[in-house]
């Protein structure tokens, strides 16, 4: 379904789509299950449950207080975004005693997304660490709430200390467009650092 960055495939006869897999991360209720929903052609996957006051003490619910439900294991969603290309969305669960899970999840996976809400910008921050040491090609999308402060993309790039080639975009992740746009920038992004890589080095 997704290509495996680790193998060398047969190219797909010119007629079959190519299907690349994403992941859709970042903090607790920071909009990814929404973003997933939102881009899906499909009727998406969702394995939410709903918050207990057994897990209050190890769920992390500061800023989202009216947050009623968790993803427990993943979203799942698809796009077509050309006639040839397909993208297969993983929602990754944002708590940290499901972390676990995202080792699995990122196996084969061209990209990521990590949604940041500038609220709460330091739940992001794991995201963005796991991609960076795995060497998985991500786009930052800042997702705009309601009333939250809007912030520059350069002045969210400095507070994450990110790699001046990571792309941060803001976003609505409940508008369709919006979500695609983001999807469109992890893909030439994940696509820019390949050519790279292939690149031989100066001398």
């Amino acid at each position: 379904m997704a290509l495996v960055r680790s193998e060398r495939r047969p190219k797909p006869p010119a007629d079959e789509p190519v299907a690349l897999k994403l992941l859709v991360a970042g903090g607790f209720g920071v909009g990814k299950t929404t973003l997933v929903g939102s881009v899906s052609e499909i009727r998406p996957l969702r394995t939410e449950e709903s918050l207990s006051e057994l897990g209050r003490p190890v769920d992390h619910t500061e800023g989202v207080e009216s947050k009623r439900t968790t993803t427990v294991a993943m979203d799942f969603g698809r796009i077509t975004l050309r006639d040839n290309l397909v993208l297969y969305l993983f929602g990754t669960p944002g708590q940290d005693r499901f972390w676990f899970l995202w080792d699995e999840l990122a196996q084969g996976a061209l990209g990521a997304v990590v949604l940041a809400d500038t609220r709460r910008l330091q739940d992001c921050f794991a995201a963005v660490d796991y991609f960076e040491r795995r060497g998985i090609p991500f786009t930052v999308a800042v997702n705009c709430f309601d009333g939250a402060e809007l912030h520059e993309p350069d002045k969210v790039r400095d507070a994450l200390d990110l790699d001046g080639g990571v792309p941060v975009v803001l976003c609505d992740a409940r508008e369709r467009e919006s979500a695609k746009n983001v999807l469109i920038s992890v893909v030439e992004h994940a696509a820019e650092l390949a050519v790279r890589r292939r690149e031989p080095a100066a001398d």
